[in-house]
Formats: structure tokens, C-alpha cells, sequence
């Protein structure tokens, strides 16, 4: 934690993050090489939930809920998305809330080591793509390998995952949606830790149809700025997952937003930040506070 203070304070000194300049004290994104300069756009709190954090028997009532307590975005798994389409669509029908991503459900590893494997889980998640960008998704959120997972390594891994990713990303973009790649902290997943990482894959892909997004439960234990992980992360981050220290709703303990609030503002981020957590109490009761504890660490969040 101590890296942590000494990288916020160094951060805003140095006006630290890839391709991030200052113009007359205001944020811009800088295009590569340093040809030309623009701003960034103006930073949206749209505040997001999975569907399974909500309660309510059906997928309308956990909505309409939703809605109730300033949530405007809904996530979903991506298992049996085909067959749940009509359900989901429904179920936002007449309401202000909008699908956001829908979270994995593929099969297979797309950095097996097993080719069938690989095959597998691009097919699959080709399949949830068509239905997601049919249903104006923000992405399919994808894990390049878990740790249980028989995977390639290194170098090789990279290699087949840019290859690989390449025509996923075109099948995306066709369907208007992304693939949006997730680091996941070190006990959960080996090969993709970082969001620059993940960055510096879509950069290398160079498709519209491959993004990133950042959970700040696993940011906690790999990143040593929240803001520097997000600078670095610029343009690619379309989506993001809410967690505390513990995995529990924020405000529930001690988890600053603050610092990745604010370089979710320098980058314009406009999409959506998503509930992915336990929750310490009543949802019903706990769930909102935690609404209007994230709109106050956004509001405190300045740029």
C-alpha cells in the first residue's frame, strides 16, 4: 500500500499515463507519436449491475429494481445467451436501463495448449457475440486463461491470442459489439495481470472489435495506481467491474474508488461500471447505499 501513496502523489506531479497531456489544466488524449492533440470527452458515471447481485424472481423485477436505486446498465452471463435473448430484451423493454456486458459463459481456453481447446472457445464465443451485439451489448467479457486451465506461456501464448483475436475482433465489430479482454489478479490468473498489458494486446490487434475493461477488485493486488492503470489503459477501456478490498459491495469497507474514478474521468470513460461482489447485509437496503456512495467518490474524484 505504501507504493500506492507514493505513486498517487508522483502521478499528479509528473502528469504521469500514456499518451495523456494537459491542456490549459484540462485532460487530453494525445494521438500516437505526439502528432496531434485532442480531448478527451466528457467522463459518465453510469452505474451498472450483474444480474445475479440483484434481487427479485424474475429478470423484469430485479430491472425494475434496478432502475429504482440509479442503476441504468444490466450484465449478464453468456451462457445460454441465445436462449435467453427474448427474456433479457423484455425485461428492459420500457425501462431507462440499457444491456451492458455480458460476462464469459464460452467454452474452452482461447490460450489452451490443446488446439481443440482454442477452437472451442472461439466458436463459442462467436456464438454469444452475434446475440450480444443483437442485443446492444457492450462487449463479451473474456479471460484469456484461468490458472486451472491447461495453457500455453509466454511469448506463445501471446502470439496465438493476437492471431487468434484478430478475426474474433471482425466477427465482434460485424455484430457491433467487442470482445473485452479482463486481468484478473495473480491468484485467479497468471497470464494477463495488468490493464497496460491488456492495452498493449488490443493496441497490437489494432481492431475496433477487441477492447479492454478493468476490475478494481483485482486491481487492488496488481496495480500500484488505479489512475495509472486506467491512463494506461486510455482508449481501450470499455467496461468495468466494482468490488471491494473483500469483493463486497463498495463502501462496505475500506476501498477507494476516488483515484480510479478520476482516471476513468481523464479518459473520457463513457460506458458503463458494473457490480461484481458479495454483498454484507439486505441488498434491497445495502445495494443503493452503495449507489450513492460510488456518485460521491466520482463527485470527489476532480480533474
Amino acid at each position: 500500500m505504501e507504493r500506492r501513496s507514493f505513486l498517487k502523489g508522483s502521478l499528479a506531479g509528473a502528469g504521469l499515463a500514456a499518451g495523456i497531456k494537459t491542456l490549459g489544466g484540462m485532460p487530453a488524449m494525445a494521438e500516437e507519436g505526439g502528432e496531434s492533440v485532442k480531448k478527451a470527452p466528457k467522463a459518465q458515471l453510469k452505474l451498472c449491475s450483474q444480474d445475479g447481485r440483484i434481487p427479485g424472481k424474475t429478470l423484469k423485477e430485479k430491472v425494475e429494481k434496478l432502475q429504482g436505486w440509479g442503476g441504468v446498465g444490466l450484465e449478464v452471463g453468456g451462457r445460454g445467451l441465445a436462449g435467453r435473448a427474448k427474456e433479457i430484451a423484455d425485461a428492459l423493454k420500457g425501462t431507462k436501463v440499457k444491456l451492458s456486458a455480458i460476462c464469459a459463459g464460452y467454452s474452452g481456453c482461447i490460450i489452451s495448449s490443446n488446439k481443440a481447446e482454442r477452437e472451442k472457445a472461439v466458436s463459442s464465443m462467436k456464438q454469444i457475440l452475434t446475440v450480444a451485439g443483437g442485443l446492444g451489448s457492450t462487449g463479451l467479457v473474456v479471460v484469456p486463461a484461468f490458472n486451472r486451465q491447461k495453457q500455453l506461456v509466454g511469448k506463445e501464448a501471446r502470439t496465438v491470442l493476437v492471431d487468434l483475436l484478430g478475426p474474433l475482433g471482425e466477427h465482434a465489430q460485424k455484430a457491433g459489439t467487442r470482445v473485452l479482454l479482463e486481468p484478473l489478479n495473480r491468484r485467479e490468473a497468471y497470464f494477463l495481470r495488468q490493464l497496460a498489458d491488456a492495452a498493449s494486446i488490443c493496441r497490437d490487434v489494432n481492431s475496433p472489435g477487441v477492447a479492454m475493461m478493468g476490475d478494481f477488485y483485482h486491481m487492488y493486488f496488481e496495480e500500484t495506481s488505479d489512475e495509472g492503470a486506467f491512463l494506461s489503459a486510455g482508449k481501450y477501456c470499455h467496461h468495468v467491474h466494482l468490488g471491494s478490498i473483500k469483493r463486497k459491495l463498495p463502501g462496505q469497507d475500506a476501498r477507494s474508488f476516488v483515484d480510479g474514478f478520476r482516471g476513468l474521468k481523464r479518459i473520457g470513460f463513457r460506458d458503463y461500471v458494473s457490480l461484481e461482489c458479495g454483498c454484507i447485509g439486505r441488498p434491497e437496503v445495502e445495494i443503493p447505499k452503495s449507489f450513492r456512495f460510488l456518485e460521491k467518490q466520482w463527485a470527489e474524484a476532480t480533474v
